[in-house]
């Protein structure tokens, strides 16, 4: 016959409030704070009793009331303090009869747990809870802003650094790099001052164990999410951005499209007197952004891309992504941009490796080039009735491909070659431009 010890009369209240409290201050699922909690318990016990030993914990967080119960059995001979207790000492509990097999429970009670497994116990099971709060903590911190990657969050800027800056946001503390920058913005930037940033990374693991939530303002998605926040129709799916190219703080090239005949993509992203647009320029740092119309037309898509300037010829390699692109001379300061700019954008925004040409009355022999193509490969080239520089570079790109031991990097590598001898002379601009070109293939797709 199961028999109980009688409880103590103590006001459990105070802890299961101070529980429910936490739960609500650090956005805490009670029920998981409540099984934390019973571990908690449940490793004290264990401590104190034994790993074997049986007992029940009840928590019951909407009546505010903590019960443990130890039990063991009555035997007459104790052979396993664990598990067993004497008849004769459980008598001393009650002037109840009890008998050899029977279950004794003793509730084990809260107002003198202290005292009866002792100060380093409790420390260590106060500890144990507060270890375990955090971890739970930490996760739905991960969890909370995993599902947040590529949205964009206002932040207060907790604290500049020289190689970051140190962002707050529902007070988790987040990191923007240095190469997640608009160059030159740091020096814009105060504490307390609010910013604007996608959040592009979270980590597991940051510094104490915290995660780490990573931002960035020169991302293109940046770009596309602010895009997505100034104009309707592209939230709406009226207007798709179908590729960016950009560079931070500098300059951007957008292509749009739209899916309704009656809306102008362009002309909505830029707004009533370019509203729209202004508001996103100044949110990057007045970064310029170039608007260009999609087209599933290659040729038409790359003379859009190189605006401002005004193409004359394309030739394009469909295998070799890659574009000869013939520009008047007074454009071709224009097409290639400060740097090479205009034109690396381009071949990244259309995914072609563009290659301007301008060439003028001169015209420059083959043989000059004989030692850059090897002695075997001139004589093929020669043979297909190509004698000068200038019908190299004209030459249909598939046709040059056809002749033994001609690769679509050597084909690229030799025409640059050539354009440099042109250049040299006439094309400093271009030249340059040469110098600084880096292929990408790289194109952004929604």
């Amino acid at each position: 016959m199961a028999r109980r010890k009688p409880k103590h009369k103590i006001d459990k209240k105070v802890i299961i409030e101070a529980f429910a409290e936490m739960a609500k201050h650090k956005s805490i699922d009670r029920d998981l704070l409540q099984g934390i909690l019973e571990e908690t318990l449940s490793m004290i016990i264990r401590k104190k009793y034994g790993q074997e030993s049986k007992f029940e914990i009840i928590v019951n967080m909407e009546k505010g009331d903590i019960e443990i119960y130890l039990m063991r059995e009555i035997v007459e001979v104790v052979e396993d303090e664990v598990l067993q207790i004497a008849i004769s000492d459980a008598r001393k509990y009650s002037d109840e009869e009890y008998e050899i097999g029977d279950e004794f429970i003793e509730e084990i009670t809260l107002d003198n747990i202290s005292e009866s497994f002792g100060r380093r116990l409790v420390t260590l099971a106060s500890q144990n809870l507060n270890q375990r709060i955090r971890e739970v903590e930490k996760d739905n911190v991960y969890r909370e802003y995993i599902d947040k990657v590529g949205e964009i969050i206002i932040g207060e800027i907790y604290q500049v650094r020289r190689h970051d800056i140190l962002v707050v946001h529902n007070k988790i503390e987040m990191r923007l790099p240095r190469e997640e920058q608009i160059p030159n913005e740091p020096y814009r930037y105060k504490k307390n001052q609010t910013i604007k940033a996608l959040i592009k990374e979270v980590k597991r693991s940051g510094a104490g164990g915290q995660p780490e939530v990573v931002l960035s303002r020169a991302s293109e998605d940046f770009l596309a999410r602010l895009f997505e926040i100034e104009i309707p129709e592209i939230y709406d799916g009226i207007i798709q951005i179908k590729s960016i190219a950009r560079d931070p703080g500098e300059r951007s090239k957008v292509a749009v499209v739209s899916f309704d005949d009656r809306v102008d993509p362009v002309g909505a992203c830029v707004g009533m007197k370019g509203i729209r647009i202004h508001s996103i320029v100044r949110e990057l740092n007045n970064e310029n952004i170039d608007l260009i119309e999609y087209t599933d037309d290659i040729n038409l898509f790359i003379a859009r891309a190189l605006s401002p300037a005004k193409v004359d010829e394309i030739e394009l390699s469909i295998e070799t992504r890659t574009a000869n692109v013939t520009v008047k001379d007074d454009q071709v300061a224009l097409a290639v941009g400060k740097n090479g700019q205009n034109v690396r954008l381009a071949s990244k925004l259309t995914g072609y490796n563009i290659l301007l040409t301008k060439l003028g009355d001169e015209d420059i022999e083959l043989t000059e080039f004989l030692p850059d193509m090897g002695k075997e490969l001139y004589d093929l080239v020669f043979d297909t009735g190509i004698e000068t520089a200038r019908e190299f570079i004209e030459a249909n790109t598939d046709f040059l491909l056809t002749i033994p031991g001609m690769t679509k990097e050597k084909l690229v590598e030799l025409r640059q070659i050539m354009l440099v001898e042109f250049d040299e002379h006439e094309q400093p601009d271009v030249l340059e431009a040469i110098k600084n070109f880096k292929p990408n293939n790289d194109i952004i797709l929604d």
